[in-house]
């Protein structure tokens, strides 16, 4: 697997995760909110925060679908006027970036249409996000392809027919860095439909490919869970309160559960390691905890040693357990007290 790097950070299976903060609409169309969502991100010790560029307009017509879905969180709401809510004006970009990129956070954005790439072009920024819902755009990936920077793409509500054109569109037009990210596109998203098992099987699929997490469950367990399966980024949803309401905030994660999140991923990637078996040198002191043969009465010399002579007990100074039935019956060469680890140079 080959290492990604955007702008400094590297991505890979021997980095940390890569922990994306998604502000989506949870700025509530105010500039100064989303500036603090900024700053909640980088205190929190994410790697990047990242926007979505479109408008209403670039989106749907008016009219086009009023969402009927009783069990939507935007049920009622007509399409178009839903992405007027939630759209991040074009003119706040170039402060949101600038902002994040002096507190140390990677800027970057998901276009959903070519004029927002021409925009976010503009803004040099390091990377593109395609969202699920546009993995089937191949013009949209193309123009994306195409500017030479990292993709990182969601699979959510995709065939693998689906993952396997967009990928080819997007590798024919010049990406050479690409991230699949698995997704379940409901909001918010059940456990039990994550199928985290699927992302070594997508890594598997695709030559020279990440793979990562978009995560809309709540809580930090399918992200821990999909790290250890071989993820190396999660994107995760994020406001600065969900009681603070907006289009994505129910589904979001707040300051302090994002902080755990960084912890807890850095702590479960350190632990996959690598294969290792026999004792580390970490466990060196702690080998004599094993048990060993010791002789707890005392033998005299000439005695043949008998199961009431001997017991395997804590620590490790004496032969091993697996000895016990060779040494029943054996004669003791001199005394040996109790107490005494047994070896061989007593018999």
């Amino acid at each position: 697997m080959r290492t990604i790097k955007i702008a400094n950070r590297k991505i890979g299976e021997s980095e940390k995760p890569f922990i994306i903060a998604e502000m989506s609409g949870n700025h509530n169309q105010s500039l100064e909110r989303a500036l603090k969502i900024v700053k909640a991100a980088a205190d929190s010790g994410a790697d990047a925060i990242k926007l979505q560029t479109y408008t209403a307009a670039t989106m749907t017509i008016p009219g086009a679908l009023k969402i009927e879905d009783k069990d939507s969180l935007w049920h009622g709401e007509q399409l178009f006027d839903l992405y007027k809510k939630a759209h991040t004006p074009w003119e706040w970009h170039k402060a949101i970036f600038q902002y994040a990129n002096e507190l140390g956070l990677i800027a970057f954005s998901s276009p959903f249409d070519t004029t927002a790439v021409d925009f976010l072009e503009t803004l040099n920024v390091p990377a593109y996000k395609v969202a699920s819902f546009e993995n089937t755009d191949h013009p949209l990936l193309k123009k994306i392809a195409q500017t030479g920077k990292p993709v990182i793409m969601s699979t959510g509500a995709s065939s693998i027919s689906d993952i396997d054109e967009a990928v080819k569109v997007l590798r024919e037009n010049g990406c050479k860095d690409l991230i699949l990210l698995k997704c379940t596109s409901t909001y918010p998203a059940s456990p039990s439909t994550c199928n985290v098992k699927t992302i070594p099987h997508l890594a598997n699929l695709f030559e020279d490919i990440q793979v990562g997490l978009s995560d809309h469950t709540m809580g930090i367990a399918v992200p821990l869970t999909a790290i250890a399966l071989g993820a190396t980024v999660i994107e995760k949803h994020f406001t600065l309160s969900r009681a603070d309401g907006g289009v994505d905030s129910s589904f979001s994660m707040e300051p302090a559960e994002l902080r755990q999140l960084v912890i807890e991923s850095e702590r479960a990637a350190l632990a996959l390691g690598k294969v290792k078996y026999g004792v580390q040198k970490e466990e060196e002191n702690s080998k004599l905890f094993k048990r060993s043969i010791f002789v707890v009465k005392e033998v005299k010399a000439g005695e043949k040693l008998s199961a009431s002579h001997l017991r395997i007990i804590r620590p490790a100074l004496g032969l091993a357990p697996k000895r016990y039935e060779e040494v029943l019956g054996r004669t003791a060469k001199n005394r040996i007290p109790a107490g005494t680890p047994l070896n061989w140079e007593l018999l």
